[in-house]
């Protein structure tokens, strides 16, 4: 019987994990498709442009990206408690809050997009194009910011296949409107921002339906006092006001990694930036069973089942542990020929192959973070999110000033690691506090025999 269910344990993580990291794998294709079309149209500017407007929505969305993290846990949390109301208010509530965020950043999109603009910097030509690119795509920011949180509903009641169709319907949708802009309407630059947002707008209605066809019958209609819950509006907004400012938090650290780097010289920015990546790749995987944690872990915790949230802690820990080991395995082979693929440039690749060392055990150090970090989300346990990411960044700022001034780039990649260590660290510290909200006992009939 044991041997039964931690095969069902096991079985249940891959099937939830293994659709969200097939997601993951789909991003870097439509970024591909994006630079390779905008590396065909005349100017060259166009492809600074694309990359310069890229990393203002980057920032823009991942930094609203509490909202998928924030929807997830209170979603896994009613599900589990089986409370068919408290998942349809979780949903609405998330729902107008997204609407709202992504209506200031319309209202506001001329200082926002300038002042980013100027930020990153680029020529006065590569400047205006991506101006052009920005504000064709903003225009669906509140339909992609509700996506984060119908992708956070249906992680939330596991239903990731939905989730895996949804963003594959985006970015398929994405390469064809690319194409029918740029080259059959000829629209140029801002073809391509238009190709986004369309892509947000199929996403959010696909999502709206596949939603709303999973909505338990015989609710109701939803009140309007039950939508503005005084306790739950608080709670939803200290939930994401948390995670924004980890966010935060996280964006500080590898803002001052990439600006510490820029000192040791263009050479070295570059091929630090190269080795990034490889932190990319790897955390497209241990993303995978980071969002399986919040679902169990919220689902185990609505439920009140510890037994099962052990399992689920447990369990996807096994798996992500055994992925980073791969990672591992597999840049310690085959990372200079990665480093070669990536970049024909000579320095570079010298230096890349430097300090691949940092690169290859970094999955290692890295993954008790992520995984954590899905645990704690499904919790709802976010101020502890931040205050971990405060205390790392902190201990990271530090470590980095005095390891690079006697190390170099060496120093600035084991201050990174140290960021890595002490997200897991911190975590894990709290991690017993996290199962006492648990009761001890198992009632009977509740997930530790019925979700297997």
């Amino acid at each position: 019987m044991a041997t039964e269910a931690r095969t069902g344990w096991h079985r249940r993580v891959v099937s939830l994990a293994a659709p969200i990291i097939l997601a993951n794998l789909t991003q870097p294709i439509v970024s591909a498709v994006d630079t390779g079309v905008a590396g065909h149209l005349p100017d060259p500017s166009f492809l600074g442009a694309v990359a310069l407007g890229g990393l203002f929505f980057n920032f823009i969305f991942w930094g609203f990206g509490f909202l998928r993290m924030g929807t997830t846990g209170l979603v896994a949390q009613a599900y589990g408690a089986q409370n068919n109301a408290a998942l349809r208010a979780t949903l609405a509530r998330a729902v107008w809050l997204s609407f709202s965020i992504g209506a200031v950043v319309l209202v506001a999109q001329n200082p926002l997009i300038r002042a980013a603009l100027q930020l990153l910097g680029g020529s006065a030509n590569v400047e205006s194009n991506a101006r052009l690119y920005c504000h064709a795509r903003v225009w669906s920011a509140p339909l992609a910011l509700a996506n984060y949180v119908l992708l956070g509903y249906l992680l939330g009641v596991q239903k990731v296949r939905l989730a895996l169709l949804i963003q594959l319907v985006i970015n398929l949708v994405n390469i064809a409107a690319v194409f029918g802009y740029v080259f059959g309407l000829g629209l140029g630059l801002s073809g391509i921002g238009w190709a986004a947002a369309t892509a947000d707008c199929a996403g959010f209605v696909l999502g709206a339906v596949l939603v709303a066809r999973l909505m338990p019958p015989g609710l109701g209609r939803l009140g309007w006092q039950e939508l503005v819950d005084a306790h739950a509006l608080k709670k939803l907004w200290l939930i994401n006001l948390n995670l924004f400012l980890r966010t935060v938090c996280l964006l500080a650290s590898f803002g001052w990694f990439a600006r510490s780097g820029a000192r040791e010289g263009d050479v070295i920015l570059a091929a630090n930036a190269l080795l990034l990546n490889f932190q990319t790749f790897m955390a497209y995987a241990l993303d995978g069973f980071a969002h399986a944690s919040e679902a169990l872990v919220g689902e185990a915790i609505g439920a009140q089942d510890r037994m099962a949230l052990k399992s689920a802690i447990r369990v996807t820990t096994f798996w992500a542990g055994m992925t980073a080991a791969g990672f591992v395995a597999v840049y310690a082979i085959v990372g200079p020929t990665l480093i070669d693929m990536l970049t024909d440039l000579s320095q570079v690749r010298a230096q890349a192959e430097r300090y691949l060392p940092w690169a290859v055990i970094s999955p290692l150090i890295s993954v008790w973070g992520f995984q954590l970090d899905g645990v704690f989300i499904g919790a709802t346990r976010t101020r502890d999110l931040f205050l971990a990411m405060a205390v790392s960044s902190a201990t990271f700022v530090l470590c980095a000033v005095f390891f690079e001034s006697r190390l170099g780039n060496d120093g600035l990649w084991l201050a990174l690691l140290v960021l890595m260590g002490m997200r897991g660290a911190t975590l894990g510290a709290l991690l017993p506090r996290l199962a006492r909200q648990v009761t001890p006992e198992v009632p009977p009939g509740t997930l530790s025999a019925q979700a297997l």
